[in-house]
C-alpha cells in the first residue's frame, strides 16, 4: 500500500487513511481529566499535530515514537492550523512503506554532488592530504554515511544528503576565497572544508527520524570529527604533523566562538576562512528554508519569527 496523501496537501475536512512517521508522542490530560495523546506526525513534505482522544489506553500501546504508522483520521482546524483527530492507528509493515516518502532529501543529485567533491579531492596537490581524503572516502561506511547524513537536525540542510550539499558548497566557497585572497594554503583549505563536519555522520541518526545519537549529545560532532581525523591519520605512514595540526585546528574552531561549541577560535587564516564560509552557507540556507516554508502565507512579506536566527526575515 503506497503512501498517497502527503502533509502539505492535507486540508481541514479531509478524511485521511495513510502512513506517517510519529516524530513525537506524549500523554496528556484534558481539563476534565480525560487522557489523550499528543502526536507530531511527519513525512517528507512537512509535519503537523495529531490527537488521539478515544480508546487512548489501547491505541497508545500499539506504537512508539519513531515508528511509521498507518492511521485513520479527520483533518480539523485548530487555532488556524490543521491537525489530525486520529480514530485508529497501527504500526506499518516494512513491505508497506518506502522510506523516501518520509524523509526530506536534497533536491540535488547525490551522486553528481559526490563526483564533484571527488574532483576537488583530486585537485589537492599534497600527496599526504590527498591520501587522507581518499582514506576517508574509501571507507564504505563513511562514504555512504556522508552521502545520506543531514548537516543539522533543524537549523540548515536538515535533510538526507544535506551534509554533502553543504560541504560541497563550503568547498566551492573556500576555493574561490583562495583565489581572491592569495597566499593561503589551498590544499589545507579544501581538506579542512571537506572534513569540517565529518563528525555529523556519527552525531546524527537519520534512518527514520533526524535525531541526535547518544554520543552526539554527549560528545558532539566537533570532537567526534577530530577523533575520526586522528584515526585516519594514524593509518597513514609519516603523515606530516604540521598538516595534522592545521586540520585539527580547523575542525576545532570552525564554529568560530566558544559559545557556539568551538573549543578554540580560528587562529590561522585557513581556519578563519573555513569558519566564515561554513557560517555563511549555513545561514543563507537557513534564510532560504525559512522563506520557502512561509511562501504560502501571501498576506505578509515577512516570515514568522526565526527562533535560532532571532529575527523576522523579509521575503521580498
Amino acid at each position: 500500500m503506497k503512501k498517497t496523501v502527503f502533509i502539505k496537501d492535507i486540508r481541514p475536512g479531509d478524511k485521511i487513511s495513510d502512513f506517517f512517521i510519529v516524530a513525537e508522542k506524549n500523554s496528556a490530560f484534558s481539563q476534565k481529566g480525560a487522557p489523550y495523546l499528543n502526536l507530531r506526525l511527519r513525512d517528507r513534505t512537512g509535519e503537523l499535530d495529531g490527537k488521539v482522544w478515544d480508546n487512548v489506553a489501547e491505541l497508545e500501546k500499539r506504537f512508539r515514537k519513531g515508528d511509521i504508522v498507518f492511521l485513520q483520521a479527520r483533518a480539523v482546524s485548530y487555532k488556524n492550523a490543521t491537525q489530525l483527530s486520529v480514530l485508529n492507528i497501527r504500526p506499518a509493515q516494512e513491505e508497506e512503506i518506502e522510506i523516501a516518502d518520509y524523509l526530506e532529501a536534497s533536491s540535488g543529485d547525490i551522486e553528481a554532488m559526490f563526483r564533484e567533491l571527488g574532483i576537488f579531492v583530486d585537485k589537492v596537490k599534497s600527496p599526504s592530504l590527498r591520501a587522507l581524503l581518499k582514506a576517508f572516502f574509501d571507507d564504505q561506511a563513511i562514504r555512504e554515511g556522508f552521502k545520506r547524513a543531514p548537516a543539522a537536525k533543524a537549523f540548515h540542510h536538515n535533510y538526507i544528503g544535506g551534509l554533502l550539499e553543504h560541504t560541497l558548497s563550503v568547498v566551492r566557497l573556500v576555493d574561490m576565497a583562495a583565489d581572491h585572497y592569495g597566499q593561503v594554503d589551498r590544499d589545507i583549505l579544501i581538506t579542512g572544508a571537506i572534513l569540517h563536519d565529518i563528525g555529523k555522520i556519527q552525531e546524527l541518526s537519520f534512518e527514520r527520524l533526524l535525531e541526535y545519537t547518544d554520543s552526539g549529545r554527549l560528545i558532539g560532532h566537533i570532537v567526534m570529527g577530530v577523533e575520526m581525523l586522528d584515526k585516519k591519520i594514524s593509518g597513514l605512514e609519516d603523515f606530516p604533523e604540521d598538516q595534522a595540526l592545521a586540520l585539527r585546528h580547523i575542525l576545532l574552531s570552525h564554529h568560530g566562538v566558544l559559545e557556539f561549541g568551538s573549543p578554540k577560535r580560528p587562529k590561522t587564516v585557513e581556519a578563519l576562512i573555513v569558519h566564515h564560509m561554513d557560517d555563511m552557507d549555513a545561514k543563507v540556507k537557513a534564510f532560504r528554508q525559512s522563506i520557502a516554508g512561509a511562501a504560502e502565507d501571501e498576506e505578509s512579506p515577512w516570515t514568522p519569527y526565526h527562533r535560532l536566527l532571532e529575527r523576522y526575515i523579509y521575503k521580498g
